[in-house]
């Protein structure tokens, strides 16, 4: 008889992921409040003396991610169909506008000699989205970092997402959703597994 043994192992994930950086949270507040300045706002008045200090708090968290570490185990069910976590959600910031863009990610799998925890794919998610993004980067580089350090038969990840650069600003396209999506391996090259990826996210293949 067989003994099933889940002893995880954590994955050095080195330059993969994102450096975390410093922030400078008092310059950051003074920064803000000569943003306001400039914007005809008076940093001085009742409702926004303490708006250039939240506003740095906010921005801080937003761009650092929280570390972690990404831990595998054995595949010795050798189970080889798709995993998949849908509906995990994403919120980052636009690089060009300093916008929010908010929605979920899929993110699939196909295992290879190991399985990763499921709340670990929630946090590659997190880490990368803690920055300033594009929603094209955002996706390539969750594909990759899998696909890297977990050596699966296959990596999918598909992104659906609003950007309030684009709903608040500029056309004003309220509602309007952008998809991008990253596949890697066979859920690249046997049409097969791509189809049953795509139709678990439904979504459909750009």
């Amino acid at each position: 008889m067989r003994t099933n043994t889940l002893a995880a192992a954590p994955i050095e994930v080195g330059s993969v992921l994102p450096v975390s950086r410093q922030v400078d949270r008092d310059d950051a507040r003074d920064a803000v409040a000569r943003l306001l300045r400039a914007l005809g706002e008076d940093p001085e008045r009742e409702g926004l003396l303490d708006t250039p200090r939240r506003v740095a708090e906010s921005l801080a968290e937003l761009l650092t991610p929280r570390p972690f570490e990404l831990t595998t185990f054995p595949n010795d069910e050798a189970y080889d169909e798709l995993v998949l976590a849908r509906d995990i959600p994403v919120a980052s910031l636009c690089e060009h506008h300093l916008l929010p863009f908010v929605g979920v990610a899929h993110v699939a799998y196909l295992p290879g000699d190991r399985i990763v925890g499921l709340s670990k794919l929630a946090r590659v998610v997190e880490q990368f989205a803690r920055g300033l993004q594009v929603q094209e980067r955002l996706t390539t580089q969750i594909a990759s970092l899998l696909a890297t350090e977990l050596h699966p038969r296959g990596v999918g990840v598909v992104i659906e997402a609003e950007h309030l650069c684009m709903t608040m600003r500029g056309v004003q396209a309220r509602g309007a959703r952008t998809v991008t999506s990253s596949v890697q391996g066979l859920l690249r090259s046997d049409p097969r597994s791509r189809q049953e990826f795509f139709a678990l996210t439904r979504s459909r293949p750009s």
